[in-house]
């Protein structure tokens, strides 16, 4: 085979993957990020943010409830229960942030990223320089991470979700009823409090201390209730997608046996290794 051959050969090769970047750039992109695509992780997504939502709601209901308790005895109970609302919606804006990243993830990779790994490919035909497939295989992987990582993050995190479904569902139930429950407490005891003689004040008020103490703990074991919750929405919703990403980067740099760093950049890559 003569050079002639050889630079046809490649002419060819390089009209293919040109092909294949546009077709990624104007065909595949559309679909990846087609909602009806993830419409099962984005459905799934959406549950787990009503959950957020419902943990949020109760946590702020008995929190308010509770300062309707005589005396300060649970107020730091109640306090605690409000500075829980900031966690529970730094979690809920991980989910949005993921629900809109599912299909914007999918438009990036197919639009952006297989076609740089096919130009550098294509430069690789002409060049010869091994920097550009390495360069080209990363963005491969890149790619693939960037559009799996949500999709097999939800479904790991559905496991795990499924597991405490009906432990935190209590925990919402528990903490609405105990917010119904203590008005109606607080104004049948301040109507006794109103109706005895001053002779047996001290007995009422007794009794009104053994009331605050069994509210008080029931708000303590719910606090607990709510933390586990919050736990398991901080695993599920932002610890998984890291490891997965993780997870990726470490496969990548196993399976092509160079070195994925997460700290390289595009604009970093490009021009060291183009000199």
């Amino acid at each position: 085979m003569n050079i002639t051959d050889v630079f046809k050969n490649r002419k060819v090769i390089a009209l293919i993957l040109a092909i294949i970047a546009l077709v990624s750039m104007f065909g595949i992109s559309g679909i990846a990020s087609s909602p009806e695509l993830h419409a099962d992780t984005i459905q799934a997504l959406e549950e787990k943010r009503d959950t957020v939502m419902g943990l949020v709601a109760a946590s702020t209901a008995a929190s308010v409830a509770i300062t309707l308790l005589p005396g300060d005895i649970a107020t730091p109970v109640g306090e605690n229960l409000a500075d829980l609302s900031f966690y529970f919606l730094l979690v809920l804006s991980a989910l949005y942030l993921e629900k809109y990243l599912v299909t914007i993830t999918g438009y990036i990779a197919f639009s952006y990223i297989v076609p740089a790994a096919c130009g550098c490919l294509i430069l690789y035909l002409f060049w010869q320089k091994k920097q550009l497939v390495q360069i080209s295989a990363k963005l491969a992987i890149f790619a693939v991470a960037l559009c799996l990582i949500i999709p097999v993050s939800v479904g790991v995190s559905n496991i795990i979700d499924n597991t405490y479904a009906s432990s935190i569902e209590q925990t919402i139930s528990s903490a609405q009823q105990a917010a119904e429950e203590i008005p109606k407490q607080t104004e049948e005891t301040e109507e006794k409090e109103e109706g005895f003689w001053s002779s047996i004040v001290s007995q009422v008020t007794e009794g009104v201390s053994e009331a605050v103490s069994s509210a008080t703990k029931k708000f303590e074991t719910m606090l607990n209730n709510f933390i586990e919750a919050l736990a398991v929405m901080i695993v599920t919703s932002c610890l998984i997608p890291l490891f997965i990403l993780f997870l990726f980067v470490w496969l990548g740099k196993t399976i092509l046996g160079f070195n994925v760093s997460l700290q390289e950049t595009l604009p970093k890559i490009l021009p060291q290794k183009l000199r």
